[in-house]
């Protein structure tokens, strides 16, 4: 698929028909995360993917939010490799991960794969029930699978503002 119609077709589903993501297309979606730049190169992402009946029991106790999907990838990013910032107020982290989750999200889509950025949760809550391990902090989780047949689509998502109400050129 061309890039701008991934990125133009691409929408949050947020109705799954409960299939779990084909494995090479899961691979493909993973490969996008792992392709993705980070500060420095420190590559401090991780991903979880969560089939399980067990796993997806235990992000249902974190969230309302899987939608019926039946694959769920968490990004989370380890804090101590994150890259500090000239003046040691921040980190990459965040910035990095979301990277990582954003490839994903557009390579779920020019899979065929549905998604649903997810971050309806308390990252703390959804960490421990999934026995994440402390120095890690959850960026988001991600629905991925198939839409059900009469999955709507949130009629706000091609409501854009103009570009002239966004950026400024200086």
């Amino acid at each position: 698929m061309e890039f701008k119609q991934v990125i133009a077709e691409r929408y949050a589903c947020r109705k799954f028909d409960g299939r779990k993501v084909e494995r090479a297309q899961l691979e493909a979606i993973l490969e996008a995360g792992r392709l993705a730049p980070t500060a420095k190169n420190l590559q401090e992402q991780k991903i979880y993917v969560v089939e399980s009946e067990e796993g997806l029991a235990n992000i249902d106790k974190a969230t309302p939010c899987r939608y019926g999907a039946a694959t769920c990838v968490i990004v989370a990013f380890d804090r101590n490799h994150a890259f500090t910032y000239p003046g040691g107020k921040r980190d990459s982290g965040v910035e990095d991960a979301s990277i990582v989750a954003t490839h994903m999200i557009l390579a779920a889509a020019n899979e065929g794969v549905n998604s649903c950025w997810i971050n309806a949760f308390d990252p703390e809550v959804m960490a421990k029930e999934l026995g994440l391990p402390e120095h890690e902090e959850v960026l988001m989780m991600m629905d991925l699978g198939y839409a059900a047949e009469n999955a709507p689509m949130n009629p706000l998502h091609t409501k854009r503002k103009e570009l002239s109400e966004t950026v400024v050129y200086m």
